[in-house]
């Protein structure tokens, strides 16, 4: 069963139960939703939904990865699936897809996601995309294991960082909070 609109709903509400502070940013996505616009599609713009992995090991760093389509350093995750159930799941499996590290080494902290950015996507002519938008909900996830083999034709590397390498205010904050 694929990921539903409603599932989406569901996941962003129960977010923003947690995180009201978010709503007037979020409301959009909301709007989306009520407009009946398929968020779980690559192809819908001006945006789509991705799902996104804030991996912790063992000495509370964050895996970041090296994407090469972008040549940034970024937290695993990607687009949705038609084989995705949940949003957890496909944070899950993008961040086996991208890292090498086994399912069953992995511990999400909750379905609940601990962010959800929104974030713009520069055109791609390589694959006729242009520029757009992704709606990213992250979730946190815990592993001893460390990092397994690569998917060279998307990621050229991995490395541990600290949280205080995190780009984005909030999400360092909620990270923090979080191994607290």
């Amino acid at each position: 069963m694929t990921i539903t609109a409603d599932h989406i709903r569901t996941t962003l509400i129960a977010y923003l139960d947690q995180h009201p502070e978010d709503k007037h940013e979020l409301g959009t996505v909301l709007g989306l939703l009520d407009d009946g616009d398929d968020l779980t599609s690559r192809k819908t713009l001006p945006g789509h939904v991705t799902a996104g992995a804030i991996l912790i090991g063992p000495d509370n760093r964050v895996l970041h990865i090296l994407h090469n389509a972008t040549q940034k350093w970024l937290l695993p995750g990607g687009h949705l699936e038609p084989y995705d159930q949940t949003l957890l799941q496909a944070a899950g499996r993008e961040l086996t897809e991208e890292t090498g590290i086994p399912p069953h080494l992995v511990t999400p902290r909750s379905d609940t996601p601990l962010h959800i950015d929104i974030h713009p996507i520069d055109a791609n002519p390589a694959k006729d995309e242009p520029a757009h938008q992704h709606i990213d909900f992250r979730f946190l996830f815990h592993t001893t294991a460390d990092i397994g083999e690569l998917p060279t034709e998307e990621i050229s590397d991995a490395a541990w960082r600290e949280t205080d390498s995190l780009h984005d205010e909030q999400l360092k904050q909620r990270v923090t909070q979080a191994l607290r």
